[in-house]
């Protein structure tokens, strides 16, 4: 199968620590690369992840809080001294356009490619991003901000061809897309072949969700059909339960919730408050209701 990962460059909230940085990761997808969230030290993280700057062409930003978004103006700033002409894609709430304009006429007068603006409204849930392999959605979510996650879903492959059976009968390299898309093949003698004996099914399709700041919403399973793997914002545990209504957060128990609802195969774990030195809490209070549950750390590089 295609390589599809999840690369963890910060997993903190707020408040940067000496053990995490605020959000950001890159998603990995048959050889392309989408930045989701722009925290600050987002590029020297993908310095020391050996994650190529030119492969990377789009960054869907969630909402507008510092620590999902400090970093970019810096990183476009290094783009444009490393000489980049490729145009970078900006998904983000309206409100960043004007912002990110002024700061780029101050910054990076002579940048030397063009940074593209798409306006996502937070409030639909609807496809923002489409090529040959796969769509990006937004999931509306509810913070103090206009606020969404993002559905990264592969796009269906072919079958694979049985490289044994188009020897065997001696099937021109002409054939072999006609058989890929369901075709039987005639042999010169009026025999059929048919389709099944010449491929192997397609691999299975797999899905990313990325569920940012939000606080705990019921019906958030509805829109994450088909998930393979779920990363879930998971700031507080139930010791803090409090505050994570105050400020529209989620706990790693209702992450959870989300995760068991959605009947997806695995869920991560992030954006932890720097009150917590040790998140193995909220991983026991996850697991209670989601067993296949992991904490996030910086340099993870997990398979979706």
């Amino acid at each position: 199968m295609e390589p599809f990962r999840v690369h963890i460059l910060g997993c903190g909230s707020a408040l940067p620590t000496m053990k995490h940085l605020p959000t950001t990761q890159i998603v990995e997808c048959r050889g392309k690369l989408f930045m989701v969230d722009c925290g600050e030290g987002a590029q020297l993280q993908m310095r020391k992840s050996s994650l190529s700057f030119t492969k990377l062409g789009h960054v869907f930003i969630s909402h507008l809080h510092g620590d999902h978004c400090f970093g970019l103006i810096g990183m476009i700033s290094t783009f444009g001294l490393l000489g980049r002409t490729a145009t970078l894609n900006i998904y983000a709430p309206e409100a960043l356009n004007e912002m990110l304009s002024k700061q780029i006429s101050f910054f990076c007068r002579d940048l030397g490619y063009e940074v593209k603006f798409h306006a996502v409204d937070t409030y639909k849930n609807q496809i923002i991003y489409e090529d040959r392999s796969l769509t990006v959605e937004t999931i509306p979510l509810q913070h103090r901000l206009p606020c969404c996650g993002f559905l990264f879903r592969e796009k269906p492959t072919l079958p694979h061809i049985k490289r044994d059976m188009i020897d065997c009968y001696q099937i021109p390299v002409s054939q072999i897309n006609n058989i890929k898309n369901g075709q039987d093949y005639m042999l010169p003698d009026g025999s059929v072949i048919p389709n099944e004996r010449l491929v192997t099914p397609a691999d299975p399709t797999r899905a990313y969700a990325y569920c940012s700041d939000t606080k705990y919403m019921p019906d958030l399973h509805k829109l994450l059909k088909g998930v393979t793997t779920l990363y879930h914002e998971s700031t507080y545990g139930t010791d803090n339960l409090t505050m994570a209504e105050k400020y529209n957060h989620s706990t790693a128990q209702q992450a959870a919730m989300v995760a068991r609802d959605a009947k997806v195969k695995q869920l991560l774990l992030g954006h932890y408050s720097s009150r917590y030195t040790d998140e193995h809490v909220l991983l026991n209070e996850a697991r209670k209701i989601f067993k296949n549950t992991r904490l996030t750390n910086e340099m993870d590089i997990i398979d979706v």
